[in-house]
């Protein structure tokens, strides 16, 4: 079973699409907000920033690219904050995570959804224009399933249905704003998408009634409108879009917002939700075993996040061969891929690791996986 390079994801040595950012792009943010230089001064920066990152991640022999999402604040806010009627404010409170509140800004509706061009279409022609024989780009985004999370918790809810009847109208709006994406993003070239879904990870975690402020019977009524939402996104697209999903419980500052196995969500997320493949966290013991995996249907792909980026303690190669070797039991090793279990900088801070740790985290991967399937 060789390693070959496609223009498909995942491939077998993958990556969730963050990494750190050198500390003169955090410092040019900074003077950015402080007035200091232009918005065209900043992005002069961040497309140096990216170029260096892209040589980076072709030198490490990865074949999938991002920009390691260098332009934006958070990994889903950045994306939420661009469309019409969604605003946003410096955060007094912050979200609880283990031992840290993550200080991202609170967002929070303004008016009905509405579409207008989204920068990340910019971003991602600016990444695929690194492309070559050897490497595709790939663009990440939040899940719809995430959007909902966002703006339908119990802190929000009240705001939400300001500006909308009932929550069946707003998912209408949440829809026809991704399909209005995708359908950009796709004229521009894009054939790889990623829906990063930290909903799952909440739904798994046994505080997920206190999350949501329901009983067991509310958190199943919620996952099938995970499902749902996802779902009618991604049904809508062209068949040669190849959409994949990162299920993920939280990511800021090596801290994490929540714990569990996937088997309380696995009959929805993994037999019924219709994307090509699924990067799954599996780095501790937070994340379970990998029993559910009998869930995943079809042809479906299951990338294992065995590498964690939470801590710049390297892995033993023979452990996570031995694992990968434990998940073909419910999936095929055919239909196993690897990763790290998560990005490395799901928000401007980062998390607690060196440049130099980071990429040899991803040198582990690519390594084990050239063992395995090479």
């Amino acid at each position: 079973m060789a390693i070959t390079y496609d223009r498909k994801t995942p491939h077998r040595f993958d990556v969730v699409g963050s990494y750190l950012r050198p500390e003169y792009l955090k410092e040019a943010r900074k003077n950015y907000k402080a007035g200091k230089i232009s918005e065209e001064e900043l992005h002069k920066i961040e497309d140096q920033a990216i170029t260096d990152l892209i040589q980076k991640q072709k030198e490490a022999g990865l074949g999938v690219l991002t920009d390691g999402e260098f332009r934006r604040e958070t990994w889903h806010l950045d994306f939420m904050w661009a469309f019409e009627g969604v605003g946003h404010q410096p955060t007094t409170t912050g979200l609880p995570f283990a031992g840290e509140d993550a200080m991202i800004d609170d967002t929070y509706l303004t008016g009905k959804l509405s579409y207008k061009h989204h920068p990340f279409v910019d971003h991602f022609k600016f990444v695929q224009s690194f492309e070559d024989e050897k490497t595709v780009a790939k663009q990440t985004i939040p899940a719809p399933a995430q959007f909902l999370e966002q703006f339908e918790m119990p802190f929000a809810l009240e705001n939400t249905l300001k500006y909308y009847d009932n929550l069946e109208a707003f998912h209408e709006d949440v829809i026809k704003v991704y399909r209005a994406f995708i359908d950009e993003l796709y004229a521009a070239g894009c054939r790889n998408l990623q829906l990063d879904d930290c909903s799952w990870g909440l739904l798994v975690d046994p505080r997920g009634p206190q999350f949501f402020n329901t009983d067991q019977a509310g958190l199943d009524k919620i996952k099938q409108e995970f499902l749902d939402i996802n779902n009618a996104v991604i049904d809508n697209q062209p068949s040669d879009l190849t959409i994949t999903t990162h299920v993920c419980r939280g990511n800021f500052h090596s801290t994490y917002a929540a714990s569990g196995g996937y088997d309380d969500v696995a009959s929805f997320l993994f037999e019924k939700e219709n994307v090509d493949a699924y990067f799954l966290e599996f780095d501790d013991a937070r994340s379970g075993g990998f029993e559910p995996l009998k869930y995943v249907s079809g042809d479906k792909k299951v990338v294992l996040g065995l590498v964690t980026t939470k801590s710049p303690l390297l892995e033993k190669k023979e452990d996570i061969i031995a694992r990968i070797h434990e998940a073909s039991k419910y999936v095929p090793l055919d239909r196993l891929y690897l990763s790290p279990q998560c990005g490395f900088a799901s928000c401007e801070i980062g998390n607690k690791l060196t440049e130099h740790e980071q990429w040899k985290k991803i040198q582990l991967v690519k390594l084990v996986a050239e063992e395995v399937w090479g």
